[in-house]
């Protein structure tokens, strides 16, 4: 079975997020085939895509290399998605479904329950699907390309600190998800620009090099694509 260059290209662009592949470090079309049981044909496809999203750089005499973005691109990311997220959450406001409040809502409690208990690490996967489902439920596929490409760079570019009061944060979700459900556009636009001005004060920016990264190698890829499901929530 031939594996899509979708998989593919989400297979390198999670181990180029999670430091697998160091910035500047060379990608060859061989190795990466081999890392992932697949033909080059995929690699190529996955690495053109990886170019146009800004992780990968074409270079005279080395060819595909993992991009090293400057500082002041880094900065622009997070000013991109204060300006993004709010547009979203208005837009979600007025198209959003019944499938997406059930899952927003679901979302919310969790994340409520694992703040009050102080489970940091579910809150970070917990708040991930939040603002993924809530770019799903704007019904819009460029804003959602855009959101979903924008989480992944910030991802590779920075380390994110946990608030000091993460009941907090989870309140300001439940907020935006109240305005949804009452179709305030207005009001959850501006509630969700307020978030993501907190939250980008939380953000630091990740050095080259850093250790502690993971450096496994990954199983072979997989032609399965896990989304968020809107059909229902785990509860």
């Amino acid at each position: 079975m031939r594996i899509p260059a979708h998989s593919v290209c989400t297979a390198i662009r999670d181990d180029i997020v999670s430091g697998v592949y160091e910035r500047g470090s060379r990608l060859t079309e061989e190795l990466l085939a081999r890392r992932y049981g697949v033909s080059r044909v995929p690699v190529r496809e996955a690495l053109r895509t990886l170019e146009s999203e800004g992780f990968v750089v074409t270079r005279r005499h080395a060819g595909a290399c993992v991009a090293e973005p400057t500082e002041q691109e880094a900065a622009d990311l997070l000013e991109v998605r204060m300006l993004l997220e709010p547009l979203g959450a208005a837009r979600a406001a007025q198209r959003r479904t019944e499938a997406h409040l059930k899952v927003l809502r679901g979302l919310v409690r969790l994340g409520q329950e694992r703040a009050r208990r102080g489970e940091g690490e579910d809150l970070r996967s917990l708040g991930g699907w939040f603002h993924e489902t809530l770019a799903q439920a704007s019904g819009s596929p460029g804003l959602i390309a855009l959101l979903t490409q924008l989480r992944h760079k910030i991802a590779w570019m920075y380390a994110v600190e946990q608030p000091v009061r993460p009941v907090d944060s989870w309140a300001e979700h439940g907020a935006i998800v109240d305005a949804v459900a009452r179709g305030d556009a207005e009001r959850a636009r501006a509630l969700t620009a307020q978030h993501a001005e907190r939250a980008a004060g939380a953000h630091r920016l990740r050095r080259p090099g850093r250790p502690g990264r993971r450096t496994a190698p990954p199983p072979r890829v997989s032609s399965s694509q896990h989304g968020v499901n809107i059909a229902g929530a785990r509860h």
